[in-house]
């Protein structure tokens, strides 16, 4: 069977031996030479055929991809034409790669374009999940070995693919390699209602080319960069873990971010990789093909290297001073004895005074904190009299006595807090489920609230200074004009919270998820927020959305 590629014919199927369309009278043989004979794809401006090489020996199979600008206005047509000139001309830098279909011809027909590539021979990525199911996680990691180092290269070329996803990955039939294909200019889509319209098709601009799903944003906002690329590649991914569409695994309403964790079971390390390569914002993202290849092979030694940062951030102790020698203050050059390969910081205002307090409380009589026994609990009663200042343990005995009067369970705070009980700084509040608790004007000055559940909590108006909301989730939760300065809020969960007019001055927001919350007026610094994530529903200090 021959092919009509006139758009317009009625009925494109013809004979093999037929020269011209018994439909439309147009000729069947292109350029003199390819003869289609099967149509394989369409698109809003584009076809592609199957076709064979007369014109060589052995008629050899090839791909013909056809624009079909959609009028004749003059603009239209130019823009078509310098679109498919951008095309062959971007097959022709990266076609030298074995995973890149080679271009073997293009040309101008009858007001209709042409690009003629190499015929690769197997099932796409698409049609091999929907045969066998979703992969394994180290089916995925395989992918990756084989999709990342092609992708460095075409970005090596200056070329952003713009359109990877699983459809236009091949796995070839003849040595079971990936091929990407369909690098998108015969796709361009003038007409971008029709592209809305186009289910599961690729919709595209004269600037911007994307599935819905697999692009990321500043990409749909004609912003294309290389790390767009790598968006598609992760999102490929959770295809070929879950066999979901990205449309079928649904969105957060708050922060915009993909829900595919609950479709999968893998490794917390491939996890963590795959959610930056999906991440909004380009800003916290992988940048190219090699930092998720690095990030990959790190995965073998995360442990040991965990283990010298403890080694490195504990270092031992100093050695005890030997049996004999004077424990008295004078017996000391420095309340902070240097270690071995070290230079210790001069000390602070606070250091002196301690330092200063400590030496008058040894002339007055009293103890020196951390020595032992030796001065007596007398001494130290003398020296809180004689001084002003009360002694260590006299301050130790207060603050504990302090720490045990407050609730040290969830219910105990929301209780307290009910009977009009405000104060809940210094206290050990680690892993405590406090979800949707009213705790709006608390005080939890330099508490510790590692892994705390105050999801949906109203804390309008609280003072979390100098607290460790390491991890804690604040999802959706009330912040608004709540003061977090120098607060630890590593890794802490804030999408959709509400942070307007927070004070956030010195706070540690490393890895802190902002997705979707509402920054608006807050006293927070450019630095700090290149540190934590962010995407396109996060509401700036200025009021504004970003994209980036």
């Amino acid at each position: 069977m021959s092919y009509c590629l006139n758009p317009d014919c009625p009925q494109p199927k013809n004979p093999l031996k037929t020269k011209v369309c018994l439909a439309c009278g147009s000729p069947i043989l292109l350029n003199k030479r390819y003869l289609p004979v099967k149509k394989i794809g369409q698109g809003g401006f584009g076809a592609t055929f199957l076709a064979v090489d007369i014109g060589l020996p052995g008629n050899p199979s090839c791909v013909i991809k056809q624009l079909r600008p959609a009028t004749n206005i003059p603009h239209v047509f130019n823009m078509a034409k310098e679109l498919f000139e951008r095309e062959a001309a971007t097959l022709g830098r990266v076609g030298n790669h074995p995973q890149v279909p080679r271009l073997l011809d293009y040309f101008e027909s009858r007001k209709q374009f042409y690009l003629v590539q190499e015929f690769v021979k197997g099932d796409n990525l698409q049609q091999e999940i929907k045969r066998q199911g979703p992969v394994s996680e180290a089916g995925v990691r395989q992918f990756l070995q084989e999709i990342l180092p092609m992708i460095d290269y075409i970005h090596s070329q200056e070329v952003i693919h713009r359109d990877i996803k699983p459809a236009n990955i091949i796995r070839r039939e003849q040595d079971k390699q990936l091929v990407l294909i369909d690098f998108g200019a015969v796709k361009n889509q003038i007409n971008t209602e029709a592209a809305a319209n186009l289910d599961g098709q690729t919709a595209l601009t004269s600037f911007a080319v994307g599935t819905p799903g697999f692009a990321p944003p500043e990409q749909m906002a004609m912003r294309p960069v290389y790390a767009s690329d790598i968006y598609a590649i992760g999102v490929t991914c959770i295809y070929l873990l879950t066999g979901k569409q990205p449309k079928d695994l649904g969105y957060s309403s708050t922060t915009g971010e993909m829900l595919w964790q609950k479709h999968v079971s893998i490794s917390d390390h491939l996890s963590k990789v795959i959610s930056t390569m999906i991440e909004g914002s380009v800003r916290h993202r992988y940048k190219c093909a090699k930092e998720v290849l690095d990030a990959l092979k790190l995965e073998p030694y995360l442990d040991s290297l965990a283990q010298s940062m403890v080694t490195k951030n504990n270092p031992a102790p100093p050695p005890s001073p030997p049996a004999g020698m004077n424990m008295g203050v004078g017996g000391f050059k420095s309340q902070n004895p240097q270690l071995p390969g070290q230079n210790n910081p001069p000390a602070s205002a606070s250091e002196k005074l301690a330092m200063q307090i400590r030496s008058r409380r040894t002339r007055m009589g009293g103890g020196v904190p951390g020595i032992g026994e030796a001065a007596g609990t007398m001494g130290n009663q003398n020296s809180a009299f004689n001084t002003g200042v009360p002694s260590t343990t006299a301050s130790s005995a207060s603050r504990d006595k302090k720490k045990t009067s407050v609730p040290t369970t969830a219910e105990a705070v929301l209780e307290a807090y009910a009977k009009g009980r405000r104060d809940f700084c210094q206290q050990n509040l680690n892993n405590m489920n406090l979800k949707q608790a009213e705790l709006s004007k608390a005080n939890f000055h330099e508490s510790t609230l590692i892994k705390v559940n105050l999801e949906k909590a109203n804390l309008a108006g609280c003072d979390f200074g100098k607290a460790n909301l390491s991890k804690a989730c604040l999802l959706n939760a009330n912040l608004g004009r709540t003061y977090l300065g120098s607060t630890n809020l590593s890794g802490a969960d804030l999408r959709g919270a509400d942070l307007g007019f927070a004070t956030l001055t010195y706070a540690n927001l490393k890895g802190a998820n902002l997705c979707g919350a509402n920054l608006a007026n807050a006293k927070i610094t450019d630095d700090q927020l290149e540190q934590a994530k962010t995407n396109w529903r996060t509401i700036y200090p200025n009021g504004k959305r970003g994209l980036f």
